[in-house]
C-alpha cells in the first residue's frame, strides 16, 4: 500500500469509528427510532423500548441531542413538559438504518437456521 493509500485507509477507519461513537451502541438507533414514531415523552420512550433504564435512557438522550440528531423542547405550562424530536439531519441516516434492519433480519435467519 502506498502512503497515499494508506492515508485514504485510515482516514476510512477514523470515519467509521466516528460514525460509531455517534449512533453505536446497544441503545441510539433504539431511541431515535421510538422518537420518530412518536414517542416523543421520556417515559413513552422509555417504555417502548423493552429493557433500557432511565440513567441510560437520559444519557443517551443528552448524547444525541449534543450530536445534534434530536431536539429538546421544554413546554413551559404546568406541569412543565419536555418533549424530545428528531431533527431533519436525522434522517440521513436512512442510508445507514434500513440496510442494517435488512441485516440484522437475515442474520437472524442464518443463526436460526445453523
Amino acid at each position: 500500500m502506498t502512503a497515499e493509500e494508506e492515508k485514504a485507509f485510515q482516514d476510512n477507519i477514523k470515519a467509521v469509528q466516528d460514525t460509531m461513537y455517534v449512533i453505536g451502541g446497544k441503545w441510539k438507533l433504539a431511541i431515535i427510532l421510538s422518537i420518530y414514531k412518536g414517542n416523543r415523552r421520556f417515559n413513552d420512550i422509555a417504555n417502548s423500548i423493552p429493557k433500557i433504564t432511565n440513567r441510560v435512557l437520559s444519557k443517551e438522550l443528552k448524547h444525541l441531542e449534543d450530536n445534534l440528531l434530536i431536539k429538546r423542547t421544554i413546554i413551559t405550562e404546568y406541569p412543565i413538559k419536555i418533549e424530545y424530536a428528531v431533527v431533519d439531519y436525522t434522517f440521513s441516516l436512512h442510508d445507514i438504518i434500513k440496510p442494517m434492519e435488512t441485516w440484522g433480519k437475515q442474520h437472524k435467519e442464518k443463526i436460526k437456521n445453523k
